[in-house]
């Protein structure tokens, strides 16, 4: 059978084995089958709202990376590095949405609980699982998945570092051990990864950072610009922040350290006042520093801006004087619970908003009163 040519005549369908030759120009959107493509001269950004939605690949034409889309939100989308390289482009995890976490803490000795308060109404708290062990001056950590809670004190320093899952109420898991034994530490997270910074004994100027894809002992990374016990952890999209603390005397120096790349601490500016045992909290823009103590406990709400390095000012004021507290964050609010004042143990859980400067309110209590617990999300 010979072979035909069709010049000007509409063909609705057609086999591809039927098909040889060189083709015309033809109008892209009438071929189906094929994976939106996208190329740019940079990478995405969670910004990128591509129309062909998942499975969108984006390709960098000056560095050659590829990125495919998992998660089409608008605004809030996943790019997913492809090739051999990696910068992941997500959404910043850190503040939570459905559940904010006191773990530890001291009341006439030291505890294991894991308390459960909501961040969407507010109300108590709940004991819902258990840390390995019972301790306090801990810091803790988040991924999208799990809660962290890294170092402490039993009356011994420690390098434990527990694991527990959001998804159901269940007892941690020790899963790694911090490079040297300490105890009122700061933490910090990214996306991907945990922080460990400061502590004491001593005055301890470490920089540890561990790994949230798989379970292991975090590595020594860097040094902030001056050791100090008690220091307060913040976390903005690209950077760690350890502000106040104390190196003899309390201080106020607010560093930062970038996730992107492991190394020292900047001096980037300075709290209100200085202070150690304050309860942090960071919104997008924003590092909080939340009471503390210097002489006596404090009730100032510091603010400091992640945009450039400037000294902190004064958002508001925690409902009373306390300092051992732990810092919750949700997307639009700080939170401070538990804490110490004057000899007495607390459990009110302040809340205060990210909107505009303004004085916390309380919105419910832990299930007892107790300090040095430490506070992350879900």
């Amino acid at each position: 059978m010979g072979m035909s040519k069709v010049k000007s005549t509409m063909i609705t369908s057609l086999s591809a084995n039927k098909l040889t030759g060189s083709l015309p120009t033809v109008d892209g959107s009438a071929l189906t089958g094929l994976v939106p493509y996208m190329t740019n001269s940079s990478d995405p950004a969670i910004d990128s709202n591509p129309s062909g939605g998942v499975g969108t690949l984006w390709v960098n034409t000056t560095s050659g990376e590829m990125f495919a889309l998992t998660d089409a939100t608008t605004d809030a989308n996943v790019w997913i590095n492809v090739g051999g390289g990696s910068g992941d482009v997500q959404p910043w995890n850190f503040p939570g949405t459905i559940s904010g976490y006191a773990v530890g803490g001291e009341n006439a000795g030291r505890h294991n609980t894991i308390e459960k308060f909501s961040l969407t109404s507010d109300g108590n708290a709940s004991d819902v699982a258990d840390l390995t062990i019972a301790r306090t001056d801990t810091s803790a950590q988040r991924s999208s998945t799990h809660g962290y809670c890294s170092a402490g004190t039993t009356g011994t320093s420690q390098t434990r570092i527990d694991k527990w899952i959001y998804s159901s109420d269940a007892n941690a898991t020790t899963v790694g051990n911090v490079s040297v034994a300490r105890e009122n530490v700061a933490g910090q997270s990214s996306n991907t990864h945990g922080y460990v910074t400061g502590g004491e004994p001593g005055t301890k100027n470490e920089i540890d950072k561990f790994s949230f894809a798989s379970d292991g002992d975090s590595s020594d990374i860097g040094n902030l610009t001056v050791g100090r016990a008690a220091p307060t952890g913040q976390s903005s999209q690209t950077h760690g922040y350890t502000s106040g603390g104390t190196a003899g005397p309390a201080t106020n120096v607010v560093d930062n350290f970038s996730f992107s790349t492991d190394g020292n601490a900047s001096d980037v500016g300075d709290l209100t006042v200085s202070r150690r045992s304050a309860a942090g909290t960071s919104s997008t823009t924003h590092g909080y520093s939340a009471g503390g103590a210097l002489s006596v406990q404090s009730n100032v709400i510091d603010k400091f801006t992640f945009a450039s390095n400037a000294n902190a000012t004064d958002h508001g004021d925690l409902t009373n004087n306390r300092g051992s507290m732990a810092g919750v964050t949700s997307t639009t609010h700080g939170y401070a619970a538990g804490g110490y004042l004057n000899g007495a143990n607390q459990n009110v859980i302040d809340k205060f908003t990210f909107a505009s400067n303004a004085n916390a309110t309380d919105v419910g209590d832990l299930t007892f009163t107790k300090y040095g617990t430490a506070g992350t999300q879900y």
